[in-house]
């Protein structure tokens, strides 16, 4: 009897497509991610690609020039020449870790083995990879000035061009509130959207075609609920964020709502997509599981982009979690104008309309197949 009732179980957990998919498909891929964003998943070791500095050189001597040219040669960091009004700029927005400003007088510091005049200014969002290259800098100065005591001598001066004050947000209580809010939003508008599949079961779908009313009335009336609930429920993540963290949501108020209405219409129409790709609820709750962690995974809500290597930095981009959370960093952390956001806004702008254009065919057919 008791192996009868195992059998019998088993059969059962096994038929569920929906749960077998989340048992083990989910896991494999989460492993395979954080796999490849911790690295050491190759066979053998490759050297990892050179984290970009931009460089300043405001002595313009052949020392320091030298010393530019050595420590480019070494294989962690790649030094990119700059002007320093455009090098300060790329990094307060995000685009570059850091800035290494040597100064005038550098060679004749050198000569006159003082400390020397170079300052690193970086973005403290980025504070692992700042002490990556803060490290590999000062070995670089050590072994190719040739000094035995450089490290007393050299004072690698570093300074966060972007600092936390009362009216910003630290980067984690960023990274924590945006990342989480996107991640939980794409479930809640996947269950919102599993609701027109629970008509469509019950019944309901059939009569709303009798009546005078369009298959894409129906969609877009789906979505519209779904946007209101994606609003509702960012705004009511921020305001609980001010008030538990004092997260500073009235210090842009205006980019902040742009940005959740963009996000908002991003999410709803990723919702009515996954919809019309699907049949029943049971293959909604296993697609959408599986897909939105994969999304939240690469888009940066569970792991910083910052720490992912560079493939994965490049694919986030195809995900609505990576464009709001650098809006987000742009808002509360870098205080960016809003037309300097403006664009990551249109990219969630864009991936809701060509969301929504393909739900439209996907629907259409799912319609036709009902009638």
């Amino acid at each position: 009897m008791l192996f009868t009732v195992l059998k019998k179980d088993l059969i059962l957990f096994f038929s569920d497509k929906k749960g077998v998919l989340i048992t083990f498909l989910l896991p494999i891929i989460m492993i395979t991610l954080f796999a490849f964003a911790f690295g050491g998943v190759a066979k053998k070791k490759s050297a990892p690609k050179p984290l970009a500095v931009l460089v300043v050189d405001k002595d313009a001597t052949t020392t320091s020039q030298e010393l530019i040219a050595k420590l480019d040669a070494m294989p962690t960091i790649r030094l990119i020449a700059s002007e320093e009004e455009n090098a300060l700029s790329l990094v307060r927005k995000g685009k570059n870790v850091a800035a290494l400003i040597f100064e005038k007088g550098f060679s004749d510091a050198v000569k006159a083995d003082k400390d020397l005049p170079i300052e690193l200014k970086y973005d403290a969002a980025r504070d692992l990879q700042m002490r990556i290259v803060h490290t590999v800098l000062k070995e670089g100065f050590k072994y190719h000035l040739g000094k035995v005591d450089v490290i007393n001598t050299i004072k690698l001066k570093t300074t966060s061009l972007i600092k936390e004050t009362s009216t910003k947000a630290h980067p984690g209580l960023v990274q924590a509130v945006g990342g989480t809010a996107i991640m939980m939003l794409l479930f809640s508008i996947a269950a919102i959207g599993g609701g027109l599949l629970d008509e469509k079961e019950a019944g309901t779908l059939k009569r709303l075609l009798i009546a005078p009313v369009k298959p894409l009335d129906i969609l877009l009336a789906k979505m519209g609920t779904a946007m209101v609930v994606s609003i509702l429920q960012l705004t009511t993540m921020f305001v609980f964020a001010w008030l538990a963290f004092g997260l500073p949501i009235f210090m842009d108020l205006l980019s902040l709502l742009l940005l959740i209405l963009c996000i908002s219409f991003a999410v709803s129409s990723f919702g009515v997509f996954l919809v019309s790709t699907v049949k029943t609820r049971q293959q909604l709750q296993g697609m959408s599981t599986i897909i939105i962690i994969l999304m939240s995974a690469i888009g940066g809500s569970m792991i910083p982009i910052s720490m992912m290597p560079e493939f994965m930095q490049n694919i986030a981009v195809i995900s609505v979690n990576y464009w709001g959370i650098e809006g987000f960093f742009d808002i509360f952390w870098r205080q960016l104008p809003l037309i300097t956001i403006l664009p990551k806004m249109g990219v969630l702008l864009a991936i809701g309309l060509g969301m929504i254009l393909i739900s439209t065919a996907l629907f259409k057919k799912n319609i036709i197949a009902i009638e």
